[in-house]
C-alpha cells in the first residue's frame, strides 16, 4: 500500500511541476524511478513513456514494452497523481509572473542536473 501511495505521489509531484513550469516525465519521473524506486534507466524510460502513451509515445512505449522494460502498474498509478497534479500546478502557474516561472524552471533544472551529474 505504501508503494502505491508513493507512485501516486510521484505522479502528483510530476503533474504539479508540469502544470506549474512545464516539466514532468523526463525531468521528474525518470530520475525518481531510478534513484528512489530502483528501476533501471531502461525501465524508468519505458514506464514513463507508457504513462504518456495516448498518442505521443505509443510507438516508443511499445518498443520498450516489447523488450520487457514497461511496468504498466507503476505507469497507471503515476498517471492518477499526474492528472490531479497537472491541474493544481497549472492553477498556481497562471497566477505567477513570467519572471517567477522562469526562476522556478531554472532552479528545477539546476537541482535535477546536479543530482544526475553526481549520481553513482
Amino acid at each position: 500500500m505504501v508503494e502505491i501511495v508513493a507512485y501516486i505521489f510521484l505522479g502528483l509531484v510530476a503533474g504539479f511541476s508540469s502544470g506549474l513550469i512545464g516539466i514532468g516525465g523526463g525531468i521528474i519521473i525518470i530520475p525518481t524511478l531510478v534513484f528512489a524506486f530502483g528501476l533501471s534507466q531502461h525501465q524508468a524510460q519505458g514506464t514513463t513513456l507508457a504513462l504518456l502513451v495516448p498518442p505521443i509515445g505509443l510507438l516508443a512505449a511499445w518498443t520498450y514494452y516489447s523488450k520487457g522494460y514497461v511496468d504498466l502498474r507503476i505507469a497507471g498509478l503515476i498517471c492518477i497523481g499526474f492528472f490531479v497534479g497537472g491541474l493544481l500546478g497549472a492553477k498556481l502557474a497562471v497566477g505567477l509572473s513570467n519572471s517567477v516561472l522562469e526562476k522556478l524552471f531554472g532552479a528545477a533544472l539546476f537541482l535535477i542536473s546536479l543530482k544526475m551529474i553526481f549520481a553513482r
